[in-house]
């Protein structure tokens, strides 16, 4: 990326890099944060906030000590400390002159392909107008089954969304090592991967702190989904002098990831499929059609489907699996499950090469 260029950024701030030991929203802290903002701003960039914080800030208000463990309290507390949350944010965004929004999803906004370019299209309004627009998961509403699992992979679905330049993750370690340094002295940091290898997997380990919900390891998924979108992305430390607009100048002190891989660049659609979809049913084919999607991405034929599990209605993705049921692709398929199963000759692809996202082209697990 070109340093002096005007970017679309995605921050994202998580909850312990937000709230005071006591558990509540730190003003100094929100106003380090908002000022560095600001600054990003004012150079033209335009930015986005996917900020934890909501059940941080409200759980001592809801009559807890500490942070709740229970569903009903975690989204009673969530519905107390977002309204805090974004009363701090607009009361020090519009003393520098600029509007902020919220923005709650769901995952159900992401799954539902309609739901998901309508959120694309008022956030890009947003941006487009000089707002600075505050995502959060409605955690108020949202289900353990149906949650994102954290903000870290929320951040890195909405860079992919909005099609952003940069995706900047801030937590309370500056960078990716390759081993934990708060238990090895001689931990290095990475500056730069272009490949998340099961080593840096391993080295992530599983750590996270005690008023949020995401470690490492979960921000090791979001840059596997950002760099499987093709967008750069950066981990730093939340707090330190200047780390937003030297990460977007490229000369922070932390870890950047850019996949060197020009062919790992999935479009809107196949961000959609690959990302969101939620796979409905799943269809077994022959090993001719595997080699076909696999090496060539080529249309899923009638003749080649072995058989069909589950149901499924027409424009539904689906999982497309080899005989020993290994999944090699999510598609979006043209029939329902009982068009299919007539066993009838069909008009057109039961999948698509446009509506088709391969492995290959995915280094991550679907549905992440």
């Amino acid at each position: 990326m070109n340093p002096d260029s005007k970017k679309r950024v995605v921050i994202k701030i998580g909850s312990s890099s937000l709230t005071s030991s006591h558990g509540e929203i730190s003003r100094r802290k929100l106003e380090g944060l908002v000022d560095q903002v600001v600054e990003l701003k004012d150079q033209g960039h335009e930015v986005l906030l996917v900020s934890s914080g909501a059940v941080a800030a409200g759980y001592r208000k809801l009559g807890c000590l500490e942070r709740p463990s229970s569903l009903p309290e975690k989204q009673a507390a969530a519905s107390i400390g977002q309204g805090l949350l974004m009363e701090a944010y607009s009361e020090l965004f519009l003393s520098h002159g600029y509007v902020a929004s919220q923005i709650l999803i769901t995952r159900d906004d992401f799954s539902d392909e309609n739901r998901y370019n309508n959120a694309r299209n008022t956030i890009n309004v947003l941006l487009e107008r000089g707002i600075v627009p505050i995502v959060n998961e409605n955690d108020t509403v949202t289900i353990n089954r149906l949650k994102f699992g954290d903000n870290d992979t929320l951040s890195a679905k909405v860079a992919g969304l909005v099609d952003s330049d940069l995706l900047i993750i801030l937590s309370d370690i500056d960078g990716l090592y390759n081993a934990d340094p708060r238990k090895d002295p001689k931990a290095e940091l990475l500056p730069f991967v272009s490949e998340i290898t099961p080593e840096i997997e391993g080295a992530a380990g599983d750590s996270g702190s005690s008023v949020g919900t995401g470690g490492m390891r979960s921000k090791i998924d979001a840059f596997k989904i950002a760099m499987a979108s093709g967008i750069p992305s950066f981990l730093g430390k939340a707090g330190v002098a200047n780390i937003l607009t030297d990460a977007v100048s490229g000369q922070a002190i932390g870890t950047y990831f850019e996949s060197d891989d020009d062919a790992v660049n999935l479009s809107q659609k196949e961000q959609w499929i690959a990302f969101n979809s939620g796979p409905e049913g799943e269809i077994v084919i022959d090993d001719e059609a595997k080699r076909a999607i696999v090496e060539q991405k080529l249309p899923l034929l009638r003749e080649q489907i072995k058989f069909i599990k589950g149901h499924f209605d027409e424009k539904a993705v689906v999982r497309i699996l080899d005989t020993d049921e290994k999944e090699l692709a999510l598609g979006i398929s043209n029939y329902s499950s009982e068009e299919l199963a007539q066993n009838e000759p069909v008009n057109q692809p039961v999948v698509d090469s446009e509506g088709l996202v391969c492995h290959i082209e995915i280094p991550v697990p679907v549905g992440l």
